[in-house]
């Protein structure tokens, strides 16, 4: 994408500025020079140091811990910048969404706030969002502009090819993610299995039953996040009690909240296999815990869109 060099623009805010240089060097762009800081108050301050007039501007950033409300805001600033200066079109590259757990009202007086995130980035100016692995995909029909909703899955079975692991079977840790556990299964050439639990309360999960077989089977537990660790944590310990063999997990996004940590340490899965979406310090990396990163693929899309050329068919 060198030769779009003079029309294209790329910026970061301070939630996961590596993934956005990664994404610079498989595009072999220069990260662009923007500034995003504080007043002495705690109000953020945005100063672009180069011309966005006329320009194809991405924003990188993450709607992650553990500054969540402060990344929102620093991105929707950072979008009424180029807005305001011109910029010929905005595309807000946000790796991890943050708020979208809420999708619905699941009871009375609840707030829908993935939908609110979607009103506040279109209102700031936003042209086009690039995500990956959304909590919901119905996420993708809050938004009236365009959405390229990317999948962790492919890095992920690549990984797992490249180990050629016997006897595999792929498990999904709720009905919630059947769909992606299947599609998962597909590309490791494996069977299925699904967790049936219930959930007496947020970040709470007791495991009921494991549908499938998985006895002296190895397995890998799939999902779109691991938050607080209770739900991946006590569906390996339910696996490994009903002989299955090595239990591996992964995800796309490595939120790791509370006792997430000593929970995984502590836990019978032998190894976590995580994507770069979110920006993890060293004292949250463990031993067990494989990074994969999502650069090449964001870099893919990100020049496919500037092409013009298809994105869909990267996840056929």
């Amino acid at each position: 994408m060198q030769e779009a060099s003079n029309m294209v623009k790329i910026f970061s805010g301070n939630s996961n500025r590596k993934l956005a240089e990664k994404i610079c060097d498989e595009l072999n762009l220069p990260l662009g020079d923007a500034k995003v800081g504080s007043f002495s108050d705690g109000e953020i301050t945005v100063t672009f140091n180069e011309s966005v007039r006329g320009k194809d501007v991405y924003l990188i950033q993450s709607v992650s811990p553990p500054l969540v409300n402060r990344y929102l805001m620093e991105l929707l600033i950072m979008i009424d910048a180029c807005k305001r200066a011109s910029a010929k079109s905005i595309s807000a590259v946000i790796p991890y969404y943050g708020y979208a757990r809420q999708d619905r009202k699941a009871k009375a007086r609840d707030p829908i706030s993935a939908k609110l995130v979607a009103d506040l980035l279109e209102k700031a100016g936003a042209d086009r969002v690039l995500s990956m692995d959304l909590h919901a995909a119905q996420i993708q029909g809050y938004f009236n502009i365009p959405v390229d909703h990317l999948m962790g899955v492919p890095i992920l079975a690549e990984y797992f090819n490249s180990k050629d692991i016997e006897d595999l079977v792929v498990v999904s840790p709720d009905l919630g993610s059947v769909a992606r556990s299947r599609k998962f299964a597909d590309q490791l050439d494996s069977a299925i299995a699904i967790i049936d639990k219930r959930r007496p309360k947020a970040n709470v999960a007791e495991v009921m039953n494991i549908i499938g077989d998985i006895d002296g089977k190895n397995v890998i537990l799939i999902d779109d996040m691991i938050d607080t660790a209770g739900t991946i944590t006590q569906g390996a310990k339910a696996l490994k009690d009903l002989g299955a063999k090595d239990v591996y997990a992964c995800c796309t996004h490595p939120v790791l909240s509370g006792p997430a940590l000593e929970r995984i340490e502590n836990s019978v899965i032998k190894e976590l296999i995580v994507l770069d979406t979110i920006d993890l310090e060293e004292d949250k990396i463990l031993d067990k815990m494989t990074i994969l990163s999502a650069a090449p693929l964001f870099a893919e899309v990100m020049k496919r869109v500037y092409k013009n050329e298809s994105v869909s068919n990267l996840f056929v």
